[in-house]
């Protein structure tokens, strides 16, 4: 199992340049891949996107690719004209106002636009490329060690409580013979009381009392929980299985549901509520599983 949510990064060295990869990802119905790349790397995008489609499941991703340069020193131009222009300027304001001009050139060197450090452009080099491409699939490899990890926390998560839905539903297996038999015997005193004894007869009297008790009856949804249950935990194991849980859930919460509304009990009832609630804390943690 994994998590939607994650987080890779991971730095490669090239020569001159140090590549930082990063990837985060949040949940989302299908892939939404969202990749940054530096200008130079942009006729790869294409190439690069398909690849990670093939890598990466459902989630909204966003991959971020970015260079530093590790030279101590880049070439550096000077714009000579605007250079003599901004001091020729500053000079003749010096002799209006009766300031110095000892650090005119100091002050020029600082005007916009004066200096500049060159990047020499040059086309993608494929031995570059593919130090990047190994970054970038290391940040991979750290992104789905991330979401596995995350992955194995909701697993425990979804096992804790899908064992007290299932030990909340024994509960309610335990309470159900007695509350059939209280149903018997309210209806006997609720009749005996408005009725005499004698004036009932008996024969219609158990028709009418089996049919009312069928229409409570819980058998068949205990027996279906029971087995969404099971299939829950076997489903678990299954690679990419966030929507087939899914389902799952809906099926359980059926089944929970019914029960509540059949049972005409309160305790049962009681032991509904608290099933509803685990399973409420499954689904909003099944909507980050992949």
């Amino acid at each position: 199992m994994k998590s939607m949510t994650g987080f890779g990064k991971a730095i490669g060295e090239i020569p001159g340049k140090k590549v930082t990869v990063e990837i985060r990802s949040l949940n989302s119905k299908q892939l939404d891949l969202n990749l940054r790349l530096p200008y130079l790397y942009k006729e790869k995008e294409l190439e690069l996107r398909s690849d990670i489609s093939k890598q990466i499941e459902r989630g909204k991703v966003d991959i971020t690719v970015f260079t530093e340069s590790t030279l101590d020193v880049l070439p550096v131009s000077i714009n000579k004209l605007l250079a003599k222009n901004y001091y020729k300027e500053l000079k003749t304001l010096s002799k209006e106002l009766e300031e110095g001009d000892q650090n005119l050139l100091a002050l020029v060197l600082k005007m916009p636009d004066v200096m500049k450090a060159e990047r020499e452009i040059v086309e993608l080099d494929e031995t570059e490329w593919k130090q990047v491409r190994t970054t970038v699939d290391k940040a991979i490899e750290a992104f789905q060690k991330f979401r596995s990890d995350e992955g194995n926390t909701l697993a425990n998560e979804f096992v804790n409580r899908i064992a007290l839905i299932d030990n909340l539903l024994s509960e309610v297996i335990k309470m159900d013979a007695p509350r059939v038999e209280n149903i018997r015997t309210r209806i006997k005193n609720n009749l005996a009381e408005a009725i005499e004894k004698e004036k009932i007869d008996q024969n219609r009297f158990e028709q009418e009392l089996i049919y009312y008790i069928e229409k409570l009856d819980i058998t068949e949804e205990k027996l279906r929980l029971k087995t969404h249950i099971d299939y829950f935990i076997i489903t678990m194991k299954e690679p990419g299985s966030g929507r087939k849980l899914g389902f799952i859930t809906q099926e359980i919460g059926r089944e929970i549901n019914t029960i509540g509304s059949k049972a005409n009990d309160a305790i049962v009832q009681k032991l509904v509520v608290q099933m509803k609630d685990e399973l409420e804390k499954i689904k909003e943690q099944l909507l980050n599983v992949l």
